[in-house]
């Protein structure tokens, strides 16, 4: 990546105190980013970064989300996370207005958020994704918490003829993780020798999925789609967590050893594209 560039934090933070969350959002589409190596695109971004800044909280906590369009054309907020009618709170609002979306988070998950303006594919494509993370109840705590969003990458001019050709054909550029294609290759993930560590994800499409693989580290553990289909003390493991497009989950590891790992999306035509990147193991 070029000089001065700054990955995505990935490291996710526990669920903040409180039962209601207020939130501001703000939708813009004219920021340059650089999406791969030397790529510099125009992305639609929540809060200015890609994927947009993640809600944390437990099973029955309320946010409230200020939704607010700073950008140059219509857009919308849809949270999968809140059981509400699609009418008023996910509607489509012009430049300058803003409005007021109230969820009570009722399922435990990791979730996804995008714009809801049509075209959905053109707006998901182009950055306007997120996750909300809503904890298990009694989820242990690990060592280590990490969030990969990945995406897809469409490279030209948003709502371009030739990039929305491209979205159409569901034929992708490339695929990232976090806003960037191949990002934590550059700038690795951390962890110890002998630490747990939970990979949560969400697959925000918009018209492919993950199987996400940690070279090296099987999974002991795996949550998918709000329930457990793996636990430590079974005596079985988990080479991937695979999800589909707008699906979420995690997967615990524990590093055996001081090392570099890989981890991928195991379609290798995308982890070939982009979605890839590095775990340093250092010693404990």
């Amino acid at each position: 990546m070029s000089p001065g560039w700054k990955p995505y934090d990935a490291t996710l933070k526990p669920a903040p105190a409180g039962t209601e969350h207020h939130v501001e959002i703000r939708a813009d589409d004219t920021l340059v980013q650089e999406v791969a190596p030397g790529v510099r695109q125009r992305v639609w971004t929540f809060n200015g970064t890609m994927p947009g800044p993640v809600l944390r909280g437990k099973v029955g906590d309320v946010f409230v989300v200020t939704f607010v369009n700073g950008g140059s054309m219509g857009h919308g907020i849809d949270f999968h996370a809140g059981s509400t009618a699609p009418d008023g709170p996910m509607r489509t609002i012009q430049p300058g207005e803003r409005l007021t979306y109230r969820f009570r988070a009722d399922f435990a998950g990791a979730w996804l958020y995008h714009c809801s303006t049509m075209p959905m594919t053109q707006h998901i494509a182009n950055g306007m994704y997120g996750a909300v993370i809503i904890d298990p109840p009694g989820l242990p705590k690990v060592d280590r918490e990490y969030l990969l969003v990945q995406g897809e990458l469409y490279l030209g001019e948003p709502g371009g003829e030739t990039q929305v050709a491209k979205i159409r054909e569901g034929d992708p550029d490339g695929w990232m993780f976090n806003g960037a294609a191949a990002g934590y290759d550059h700038a690795p993930l951390r962890a110890e020798a002998g630490e747990r560590v939970r990979l949560w994800a969400v697959a925000a499409g918009p018209s492919s999925g993950t199987a996400l693989h940690v070279v090296g580290a099987p999974f002991d553990t795996v949550y998918q789609e709000g329930a457990y289909r793996l636990r430590a003390q079974d005596p079985g493991g988990a080479q991937v967590l695979d999800l589909a497009p707008a699906q979420g989950g995690f997967a615990e590891v524990v590093f055996p050893e001081a090392g570099t790992y890989p981890v991928v999306d195991h379609t290798m035509r995308q982890a070939e594209a982009g979605a890839h990147g590095l775990f340093k193991v250092s010693v404990r």
